[in-house]
């Protein structure tokens, strides 16, 4: 059976994945890039660009776990676009004609629409589903690779929830945001479900490492 894994997801100290006032402007609301700049600095962030450089060390080995054997990554309906998304046909996510996923991506989403083939080997599709059908559908259609939950914080939690994740890394950022969408809200006692480990690096994140235990 193919793993189902979180990467790469960012936490202020006081548990918030994302900001408030989420629009077209803001993706991550009031939040800015704030709870992404360890990442930003990685030289895996920076990959094809030559120019860029990037830092090694543990925040880049870290960063470069996200892409080996994913064959799919699943995201909520926040993270393909600002509200009111499902009201623009011509609305293809943030990332221009050749999306960074190279895979199928499932968008969870109530109002869903035919999918979007884009560059790059992206094809959008689009799931009103469970947390546990969705990943039934997601299999048949990518077999045994594993699967990629990227976030906002409702959709990792409620894939938590339901005890569908068998490896996840959180990192969290030292600031303080106060409001937005908070990844830990009615999750209790994970401990007993993981192996958690925790790293902190030079950057001031500590990367928190959840394993399942069998």
């Amino acid at each position: 059976m193919s793993q189902v894994r979180v990467h790469n997801f960012s936490i202020s100290l006081d548990g918030f994945g994302t900001g408030e006032g989420q629009a077209l402007e803001t993706p991550f609301g009031h939040a800015g890039e704030r709870l992404h700049e360890w990442l930003i600095g990685t030289q895996f962030f920076h990959a094809g660009d030559q120019l860029a450089g990037g830092t090694l060390g543990a925040d880049n080995a870290f960063a470069a776990q996200h892409n080996p054997g994913i064959g799919a990554e699943i995201m909520g309906a926040g993270k393909f676009g600002p509200p009111g998304w499902q009201d623009d046909p011509d609305w293809k996510g943030w990332w221009g004609p050749n999306p960074p996923y190279h895979t199928p991506t499932f968008v969870l989403t109530h109002r869903p629409r035919p999918s979007i083939e884009m560059e790059g080997g992206t094809t959008f599709h689009f799931l009103d589903a469970t947390p546990t059908e969705t990943l039934a559908q997601v299999r048949e259609v990518i077999g045994d690779a594993d699967i990629r939950i990227g976030g906002g914080a409702t959709v990792v939690r409620d894939f938590l929830a339901e005890g569908l994740v068998d490896y996840m890394h959180v990192a969290v950022v030292p600031i303080v945001l106060g409001r937005g969408v908070r990844l830990w809200d009615g999750l209790e006692a994970l401990e007993d479900t993981y192996n958690i480990e925790p790293i902190t690096t030079s950057s001031g994140t500590t990367h928190l490492t959840f394993t399942k235990k069998r």
